[in-house]
């Protein structure tokens, strides 16, 4: 088996399905784990879990993003990943929002998940059937892109909030800014992947390798919002989980880096200027 390049199309050692699958499962089991946990121990400090489902979505959409993208969508490689927590945000509000008033909170998540990839094929279909991009994958990446953007924001919300309830998240989240956080961070673990990676050298296992450290700092972050709205041990154990992964997966990618590069040398000292 080997690693595929960046042509049209993005040859890939893995298949892309069983990466969404992976991303469903890893994201939606991990958010209720997280909950599970908090609401057997009475503490909130298991929050740090959701953290981690949220870079089980990050890699689902980062491998959509090379998908999509190797077609040569080129400057629309920020634009997509930005869609992709913009729908996001509005389908964990929505499920979250729908599932507390029929009275089934605990349903949000797959309300959420569902809402927004059913929000992202519709998308697609106008990209391509509309705006006509042509690019064939363009529904099933706009589908993937969506529901791994939801569970991403979903859960970094829930490692910052500790909950599942609506108003807990608008209260933590929304009302604090911590959204703008954790949109950001959501949105390079997503898109500045393949975005970094890209060219005739571009690998799948370098690029997602990448989105997992990514995910990483994008962690770090939220656990510094977490100190604040969980208290310090809950914040500073996903701080500590966050650089954790970060480290690992940074060494990982620089060795795949120097695989992948034509030399590896030492520039030294850069010459002075001439005025």
């Amino acid at each position: 088996m080997t690693v595929g390049g960046g042509a049209a199309g993005a040859p890939q050692a893995i298949d892309p399905k069983k990466i969404r699958l992976y991303g469903l499962v890893g994201s939606v089991l991990g958010i209720y784990i997280a909950y599970l946990l908090n609401a057997a121990t009475g503490t909130n400090v298991f929050s740090l879990v959701g953290a981690v489902a949220a870079i089980f979505g990050v890699v689902w959409g980062a491998n959509a993003v090379r998908r999509v993208c190797a077609y040569g969508i080129g400057t629309g490689v920020p634009s997509i990943g930005m869609l992709a927590l913009g729908m996001g945000v509005v389908a964990v509000l929505f499920g979250l929002n729908l599932a507390e008033q029929i009275g089934l909170g605990i349903l949000g998540p797959i309300i959420a998940l569902v809402y927004s990839m059913v929000f992202g094929f519709i998308i697609g279909t106008i990209a391509n059937k509309v705006i006509k991009f042509n690019i064939p994958i363009m529904e099933e990446g706009l589908t993937d892109l969506s529901g791994a953007g939801t569970m991403a924001i979903l859960g970094w919300s829930f490692a910052v909030s500790g909950s599942l309830a609506y108003n807990d998240m608008v209260s933590s989240v929304i009302n604090t800014g911590f959204l703008a956080i954790i949109f950001i961070c959501g949105g390079l673990a997503i898109l500045h992947p393949f975005n970094a990676n890209l060219g005739p050298d571009e690998k799948q296992d370098r690029t997602l390798v990448n989105a997992v450290m990514v995910g990483g700092m994008a962690t770090i972050a939220t656990g510094v919002c977490s100190i604040l709205t969980l208290g310090l041990a809950a914040g500073v154990l996903q701080i500590l989980v966050g650089f954790a992964i970060w480290y690992y997966f940074y060494v990982w990618f620089f060795r795949l880096v120097k695989r992948d590069a034509a030399a590896v040398v030492g520039t030294g000292m850069l010459p002075p200027s001439v005025l």
